[in-house]
């Protein structure tokens, strides 16, 4: 299978390296050589099979419109995009294209998310919840797309507001923890990643699955397939 890497930031290397590992062909792009998407055209995206996009919040629509015009399936790591999910929908159907999106790529996170779920009963016994995200000092979105699911999961169904408090500092690959707390007890869930590893693994292997399907997808619903 032939990939094309948009970003050669830490995570997009090595979800490059992994591909190449796992017996692909991958290529990166670098942004500074895309600016606008303006090395996207149909040409240079003919032979590639998928293309995975680790970069910013600034380019990323602008990547998504010129692959999708181009019919190719796509794996979107980056975040902060989210309020536009409507309108790329709308395209990836109007193309026939397949597109899987998530806000963290790890298996591990995603784990995650189902202790997170399985913790809600602890919101009626009257502990007070609240989020902490912290992440290197480079990340431009904030909230993290991750503590964002993670507010989501917790409020579906509970009329309680859950507050999420961001930390940008140093070179921290992410860590999210979960506190509840009462009068009598407090309670810690916490994913602490150790390096870029498991975003850009779970990104890989979701562009062997996306590979000749089409449809729109959330990572966090097809992880167990990938």
């Amino acid at each position: 299978m032939r990939i094309l890497v948009l970003g050669a930031g830490k995570t997009g290397s090595l979800t490059a390296e992994l591909a190449h590992e796992r017996g692909h062909r991958a290529e990166t792009l670098r942004s500074g050589d895309n600016r606008g998407s303006s090395a996207l055209t149909p040409e240079r995206l003919h032979s590639i099979d998928v293309v995975i996009d680790f970069t910013t919040p600034e380019c990323v629509l602008e990547n998504i419109r010129a692959c999708l015009a181009a019919g190719k399936n796509m794996v979107v790591g980056t975040t902060g995009w989210y309020a536009e999910l409507p309108s790329v929908r709308a395209e990836v159907e109007k193309r026939n294209t397949g597109f899987v999106y998530g806000s963290n790529f790890s298996v591990g996170v995603n784990l995650f998310f189902e202790l997170v779920r399985a913790a809600i009963p602890a919101l009626r016994y009257h502990y007070a919840a609240h989020i902490y995200e912290r992440h290197h000092a480079q990340k431009k979105d904030a909230p993290s797309g991750t503590a964002a699911i993670m507010q989501e999961i917790l409020q579906k169904g509970n009329k309680t507001e859950i507050e999420i408090t961001s930390f940008r500092e140093g070179e921290v690959v992410g860590m999210h923890e979960l506190v509840f707390d009462s009068p009598a007890d407090s309670i810690y869930l916490c994913h602490d990643a150790k390096s870029r590893g498991g975003f850009a693994e779970g990104a890989v292997r979701a562009a062997e699955w996306i590979v000749g399907k089409q449809g729109f997808f959330d990572f966090k619903d097809i992880w167990r397939e990938v």
